[in-house]
């Protein structure tokens, strides 16, 4: 007892010396706050190494400007319009000269939370205006003359005006093309670039394993291998072969960890997963994208076991930086910093709140509350170290040098009408909506539809609302340059008579005339039904500090068709409104009738997959969907997109992946315990055929190496795309294990007629678990490979044993 008094008497004396002794520096910092920086200073000097100038500016900064680097502030209030251009505002001048900030974030971004639309945001020449006007701000109005990171949301296109509109991360993943993913992510980073911006949020590497959650779309799917290859292929697209390349940026990975689980769907709420689950599930893509050199990491508005994201010090520094040696910056999610505090109650003040996060590893404030004064008084009160300080301002400003932003803190300005949504880009939107669009269901080969149709009946609350296409995260669109179905239709087929019934809304039920969508089905050769969810943002909705939609809302006359998005969590997957009334009402006509799935998550559809001949998912597809999807159903392209995530018979049935753990799932009383469509089902207008399926081993040790090949042949009508899927089950582990993982794909185009034999390799890292000790080991054994159109339907089948079991470094 007496020495743990002495001990804090002593603790209390040193952290009082502590304090004393910033003070004093403080004094002496202040000073030197107003000091001339010279011309020749070492840190502005290109020949140096990044390093020294690092270390030269660093020694140069005081407290405050250090604390203020770390900052990334909203950007939207930091320019003005005016009747000849755009400014810098007041707003950024004060921001600059009190809080030395380091970034800004969403400076270009437009939406009904920023209140920013066509007529009062910027379009791409504005917006490289504005940025220029901030910059020189930031370099020739400040002390130091640090240039300022400019960061935007990009995970299906920059969120700003007059950019591309890709389809969404969902709909990318359907591809099964990481190479097209890279393609799009590089021509994202191109307008990003071209603007000014610096930073591109994404890719989101969540698994996706809980229907109900709101942001599913942003995800890549369910499975860690092939969220990994589609993350890789935007990083690889976003940062290139380095970030020096003036049309290259710096990629944020969302969100770090485990987010897209949390209990009962609930945005940002608890995520309970053991740790081996963690490691081998949840962290393998993170390690895939670090691997590869990613430079940026988001942290989660969740907890871990207990532990919020944003204070999680085992994460962020003890497994991120020193396992994985990660050389980057740390962000946090907007005001998950203050989250710790007010969210899950782990810190009693905003003080404390911020030596948690710094502590931990967070590198970086997103939005400006969480550091800054709290920071600052925790770093003065000797609760964060001058050593942890450096280090995270270090991580900024080393990036800051190596993008060449001293030399280089400003864009052309006429670049932007040459780059931002030019024809190639807008080309390449339509081909990642061709390529992502999935056909769950063709009875009696009812599409491709004849080309010489007379009248077409095109129905639904999809069909013709031009926001319902693009997801969240979506600026004002000029309607010129987004296709709904209704227009592709119409273009397609542009001697039929097309009639158009909206039919119903999406939630609202005042909005339907059921009986005038039943009169045009009775009237056509076809009935197209184009139903799903919404992601539309509106100025109605109601907006928390996060930015993320509130679903709680006024007694509005209508309600918005938004059920899907961040913050729109739900508990039931129907679909909404009187959607399958009308749907319901269409079929009992006795046409044709194709159901068209728009929508950012998996929705219930049981009674359209018993009754509906031909059902085709497009999730949302982006502003070139409605030709992508006409030229699907005129057969002028031969669908092959793949579900990157199961689709349940119900919300009780869930969570439904494909990947779970040993035993093997027993059906319930009520019904089947497996999917209505597994991950990878996606079927096409021809037919494929495996075989001569072999297994052959080379090298030892870690250089083992397994090379499987297979042939497939089209021997259907059709030209088209097949998506070849290989699956890997360990037969007998020292833990449990999944029953099946995916371990490779190939997408591959084969004329009628047509065959390719295809290899992949399997490496002894493709093998491996976390064994008993946590320890990343791949053990000698047998394992199942299996081969196959998807996840349930296996084509061939073979073993390949491992003789000898090899540590792998993690």
């Amino acid at each position: 007892m007496q020495k743990t008094t002495q001990k804090t008497s002593y603790s209390g004396f040193a952290k009082c010396s502590c304090i004393v002794l910033s003070f004093i520096l403080s004094g002496i910092l202040s000073v030197r706050a107003q000091e001339q920086i010279p011309a020749n200073s070492p840190y502005k000097n290109p020949g140096l190494s990044i390093e020294q100038r690092v270390d030269d500016l660093l020694m140069r900064m005081t407290p405050e400007e250090k604390v203020g680097q770390l900052s990334t502030l909203l950007g939207w209030p930091m320019y003005t319009k005016t009747k000849n251009g755009v400014v810098a505002s007041e707003v950024l001048k004060t921001a600059v000269a009190t809080q030395n900030i380091g970034a800004l974030w969403g400076t270009l971004r437009a939406d009904p939370w920023t209140q920013k639309t066509l007529q009062t945001g910027l379009n791409p020449q504005l917006a490289a205006k504005a940025t220029n006007a901030i910059q020189k701000i930031a370099v020739e109005e400040s002390r130091l003359g640090i240039p300022l990171f400019l960061a935007e949301e990009a995970m299906h296109g920059h969120m700003a005006i007059g950019t591309t509109d890709f389809p969404a991360a969902i709909a990318q993943a359907s591809t099964f093309n990481p190479d097209l993913n890279q393609k799009m992510g590089a021509a994202i980073a191109a307008e990003l670039r071209a603007q000014g911006a610096h930073i591109g949020y994404g890719p989101i590497l969540d698994l996706a394993r809980e229907p109900r959650w709101s942001r599913v779309e942003e995800t890549f799917g369910e499975d860690p291998y092939l969220i990994a290859e589609m993350g890789l292929g935007l990083i690889q697209g976003f940062q290139g072969s380095g970030i020096d390349q003036k049309d290259r940026v710096i990629s944020t990975l969302k969100h770090f960890a485990a987010y897209g689980v949390s209990e009962g769907g609930h945005n940002g709420g608890a995520v309970h997963v053991g740790e081996r689950e963690l490691m081998q599930a949840y962290m393998y893509p993170f390690k895939k994208a670090i691997d590869n050199g990613a430079l940026s990491v988001m942290t989660a508005y969740s907890s871990v076991d207990g532990i919020p994201s944003t204070a999680h010090k085992k994460l962020l520094t003890g497994l991120l930086r020193e396992q994985w040696g990660f050389k980057g910056f740390v962000v946090s999610d907007l005001g998950s910093i203050e989250g710790i505090k007010n969210d899950h109650h782990a810190a009693a003040t905003l003080e404390e709140a911020a030596a948690l996060a710094m502590n931990a590893g967070v590198d970086v404030d997103l939005g400006g509350k969480g550091f800054d004064d709290a920071l600052f008084s925790a770093f003065k009160a000797g609760d964060v170290s001058e050593e942890r300080l450096n280090e995270a301002v270090k991580n900024v400003l080393r990036l800051k040098f190596e993008m060449g932003l001293f030399e280089n803190p400003y864009v052309d300005e006429k670049l932007p009408a040459k780059v931002v949504r030019n024809r190639e880009h807008t080309a390449l939107a339509k081909e990642v909506a061709l390529e992502g669009i999935t056909l769950l269901k063709n009875e009696g080969n009812l599409l491709p539809l004849s080309k010489d149709l007379k009248k077409i009946a095109v129905i639904g609350p999809n069909a013709d609302t031009m926001y319902n296409q693009l997801g969240d995260y979506t600026a004002p669109q000029d309607p010129e340059y987004i296709i709904t179905p209704l227009e592709g239709i119409r273009a397609k087929w542009p001697n039929a008579q097309v009639t158009y019934v909206k039919g119903t809304a999406i939630r609202d039920t005042t909005q339907t005339d059921i009986p005038a969508a039943v009169a045009a089905a009775k009237e056509a050769e076809v009935a197209i039904v184009v139903l799903g969810g919404s992601s539309a943002r509106d100025f109605k909705t109601e907006y928390l500090e996060t930015g993320a939609a509130s679903v709680s809302s006024k007694e509005d006359e209508l309600l918005s068709d938004m059920e899907s998005g961040e913050g729109y969590d739900r508990s039931t997957l129907d679909l909404m409104g009187k959607q399958l009334e009308l749907l319901q009402a269409v079929a009992a006509t006795g046409t044709p009738t194709v159901l068209v799935l728009i929508t950012g998550r998996p929705l219930l559809i049981n009674w359209p997959a018993k009754h509906i001949p031909a059902i085709l998912d497009a999730w949302y597809p982006g502003s070139q969907g409605g030709h992508a999807l006409a030229e699907v159903l005129i057969g002028d392209y031969n669908p092959a997109g793949r579900l990157p995530i199961s689709i349940p018979r119900s919300v009780g049935q869930t969570p439904v992946y494909y990947n779970h753990w040993w035993p093997k799932r027993r059906d319930y009383v009520e019904e089947s315990a497996a999917a209505l469509y597994a991950f990878g089902h996606g079927l096409s207008y021809t037919k494929f055929e495996y075989s001569g399926l072999t297994i052959s081993q080379s090298g030892n040790g870690k250089d083992t190496a397994f090379d499987v090949s297979v042939t497939v042949e089209n021997t259907g009508d059709h030209d088209g795309d097949e998506v070849v899927q290989l699956y890997l089950r360990d037969e007998v582990s020292s833990v449990v294990t999944p029953v099946k993982q995916l371990r490779g794909f190939k997408r591959i185009h084969l004329a009628k007629g047509e065959s390719k034999t295809l290899s992949f390799k399997i490496t002894p890292e493709d093998l491996a678990l976390y064994n008993v000790d946590m320890d990343f080991v791949a053990e000698a054994g047998s394992f199942e490979i299996q081969l196959g159109a998807s996840s349930q339907d296996i084509r061939l089948t073979d073993t390949l044993t491992l003789t000898e079991t090899i540590r792998i470094k993690n």
